[in-house]
C-alpha cells in the first residue's frame, strides 16, 4: 500500500495572486524610476539656471556705468527655450542697486530661478572728484 501523496504544485489562485503582487512591485519600481529620471532632469536644469544667472551678475559687476532699467535676451545656443530678464533698480543709497536676473522658459514664461543682489557703483559726482584728484597726484582722500 503506498501513502497518499500531498498536492505537489500551485493552485490557478496562488498563481494569480503571485502575477498581481509581482505586477503591482513593477509598477511601483517603474514609478520610482520615472520620478528620480524627472527630478534628475530639473535638477540639471535648476543648476543650470543657477550659473547662467550668476553669470549675468558677474557681468554686470565687471562694466561699469550701471543703469536703473529692465533688460531681456535669450539664453544662447546652449538653452535656446530659455530667456532672461534683469532688473535693475536704486536704492536709498547713492550708488547702491538692486540686481535681479530671473532664468524662464521661452514659451510658457514659467520662472525657473530668480538670483537676486545688491551692487556698489561710486556715484558719478564722486568718480569725478576723484579722478581730479588722482590727476593732480592727490590719491582717492575724500
Amino acid at each position: 500500500m503506498s501513502l497518499p501523496q500531498a498536492n505537489a504544485g500551485f493552485s490557478l489562485v496562488e498563481v494569480m495572486i503571485a502575477v498581481l503582487i509581482l505586477g503591482v512591485a513593477i509598477v511601483g519600481l517603474t514609478q520610482g524610476f520615472t520620478t528620480a529620471l524627472a527630478s534628475s532632469k530639473e535638477s540639471e536644469l535648476q543648476a543650470t539656471a543657477a550659473l547662467f544667472a550668476a553669470g549675468q551678475i558677474e557681468t554686470l559687476r565687471a562694466e561699469t556705468g550701471l543703469t536703473d532699467e529692465s533688460t531681456d535676451g535669450d539664453c544662447g545656443e546652449d538653452l535656446p527655450h530659455y530667456r532672461w530678464r534683469q532688473t535693475i533698480a536704486p536704492t536709498d543709497i547713492a550708488g547702491l542697486h538692486k540686481v535681479s536676473v530671473a532664468v524662464e522658459q521661452k514659451q510658457s514664461g514659467e520662472l525657473i530661478f530668480e538670483l537676486k543682489t545688491l551692487l556698489f557703483e561710486k556715484p558719478a559726482a564722486a568718480k569725478a572728484k576723484s579722478t581730479k584728484n588722482q590727476a593732480r597726484g592727490g590719491g582717492d582722500s575724500p
